[in-house]
């Protein structure tokens, strides 16, 4: 299993991502970017991530991250969750590789990250993740760890997707 950490993003890195500026992002980021980390299907994340972190610093600390090989010293992708729980105690995970990096345990291990936050925190009692009906791979990844279908729900930029969640803490 790959070796990961998941790297907490400032405003401005976040920003710059949102822009697609990539040389400010890895000026202010401890680590450096790849191109994949500004491309189209990025930036809308980035620019409601920044948008969500200047509306409610707070939430810095829970949403998206980057993915960060520690072995390997590379950013990999992205996960998180969508925001701190909810009232009723709920979190909603994301995550995606880059194409460069897919198929080599690194979503496993972004989810996997996530699942233990969520076990170490007592405010977090479910965990949701939303999957296009066409991801097999992530679908088949989240009922490795309990998911079940609970729904779905139309997504703006997403499409179809269906509703996954399982209680936590999970064990």
């Amino acid at each position: 299993m790959s070796r990961i950490d998941l790297v907490q993003l400032s405003p401005s890195v976040l920003s710059a991502l949102a822009a697609g500026d990539l040389a400010a992002a890895n000026l202010a980021a401890p680590i450096s970017f790849s191109a994949y980390f500004v491309g189209p299907e990025w930036r809308n994340v980035w620019r409601r991530r920044a948008a969500q972190v200047a509306d409610d610093q707070a939430s810095a600390a829970w949403i998206t991250r980057a993915i960060l090989d520690v072995d390997r010293g590379l950013l990999v992708g992205r996960a998180g969750f969508h925001g701190p729980p909810n009232a009723a105690g709920m979190v909603e995970v994301g995550y995606a590789i880059d194409p460069a990096f897919r198929r080599q345990g690194y979503a496993r291990a972004a989810l996997i990250a996530l699942l233990k936050w969520a076990k170490d925190d007592a405010s977090i009692m479910t965990v949701r993740a939303t999957i296009s009906p066409y991801n097999l791979a992530s679908r088949a990844l989240v009922a490795q760890y309990g998911f079940v279908e609970v729904g779905e729900q139309w997504d703006d930029e997403d499409g179809l997707e269906t509703i996954f969640e399982v209680d936590a803490p999970i064990e």
